[in-house]
C-alpha cells in the first residue's frame, strides 16, 4: 500500500466561536495538482495555510511524505520541527511578501544560505537557475519596487523553488494582478505542471484549474462539499452548492 504524499485527516480549524474548517479529509499523490475553489471565507485559504502550519490546526493531522507536521511537542522540539518540513513546502502568496530592502538575488539567496549554507557562488547559480527558469534572469539586479506586479510573483515563485520543495502550494496567487499580467504567471504554473511538480493550488480562475490540474475541490462553509476531476466539476457537477457557485462565477465574469 502507497502512503499518500500529502495527507490531510479529519482537519478542524476554529477561530473562537466561528469552525473555518469542519473534518476536512484530503490526499494528493506525488506529482498531482490540485485546486481549491469556493466563494470567499469557505476555508480554502486556512486550509493551505495549515500544511504548513502558518494556521495550525485545532484538530486533526497533516502529513508530508510519511512525516507528520503539526506534531505536538515541547516549543523548541516543535519550533525545530516546523523550520525543517517548511524546507520542503513552497508557499506563494497573494501579495508577493518581497523583502522591499533587498534585490532579486537578494531575495532569493537568502533562506539557501541561511537555512542550507550554500556558499556564494551556489547560491548565484542556484538563483540564476531560478530566474531563467520563470524568465527574469535580467532583473536578478533590480529591487521589488522596480518591478511589475507580475514580475514580483514571478519572483516569489522562484524564491519558493529556490529551496528544491517536495510541494508547492500557492494562495490565489494572480488574484492581485491586473489582468494582463496574470497569464505570465500562470505560464510558469504551467511549466511546474508539465515538469510534475506537486501543486496544491487555491484559485479563482476556473479556466486555469480546467487545463492544468488533475482534481478540484469545491469547499463552501468549512467543508469539502464536492470533488472530482475537472471535466466533472466544471461539466457535470453533482451538487446543487457546486453548481449555484459556478452560475454565479460565470455571471460575474461575464461567461
Amino acid at each position: 500500500m502507497t502512503t499518500s504524499f500529502v495527507k490531510i485527516k479529519n482537519a478542524a480549524k476554529s477561530f473562537g466561536n466561528l469552525q473555518v474548517l469542519k473534518d476536512i479529509n484530503l490526499t494528493v499523490d506525488r506529482g498531482q495538482i490540485v485546486a481549491i475553489i469556493g466563494p470567499s471565507g469557505s476555508g480554502k485559504s486556512t486550509l493551505l495555510r495549515a500544511i504548513n502550519e502558518l494556521d495550525p490546526l485545532t484538530s486533526g493531522e497533516v502529513w508530508l511524505e510519511g512525516v507528520q507536521i503539526n506534531r505536538h511537542l515541547p516549543p523548541r522540539q516543535y519550533e525545530a520541527h516546523v523550520n525543517q518540513v517548511r524546507q520542503d513546502i513552497g508557499m506563494v502568496f497573494q501579495h508577493f511578501n518581497l523583502f522591499p530592502h533587498l534585490t532579486v538575488r537578494g531575495n532569493i539567496t537568502l533562506a539557501p544560505r541561511m537555512l542550507k549554507g550554500l556558499t556564494e557562488a551556489q547560491a548565484n547559480a542556484l538563483v540564476e537557475e531560478q530566474l531563467t527558469k520563470v524568465g527574469l534572469l535580467e532583473k536578478i539586479d533590480e529591487y521589488p519596487s522596480r518591478l511589475s506586479g507580475g514580475q514580483k510573483q514571478r519572483v516569489a515563485i522562484a524564491r519558493a523553488l529556490a529551496m528544491k520543495p517536495k510541494v508547492m502550494l500557492f494562495d490565489e496567487a494572480t488574484s492581485a494582478l491586473d489582468p494582463e499580467l496574470v497569464e505570465e504567471v500562470n505560464m510558469v504554473m504551467k511549466q511546474l505542471a508539465d515538469e510534475h511538480m506537486t501543486m496544491i493550488i487555491v484559485t479563482h480562475e476556473m479556466d486555469f484549474a480546467a487545463s492544468v490540474c488533475d482534481r478540484v475541490l469545491f469547499m463552501d462553509q468549512g467543508v469539502v462539499v464536492e470533488e472530482g476531476p475537472p471535466s466533472v466539476i466544471f461539466q457535470n457537477p453533482v451538487e446543487e452548492r457546486t453548481r449555484n457557485f459556478l452560475r454565479k462565477h460565470l455571471a460575474r465574469n461575464g461567461g
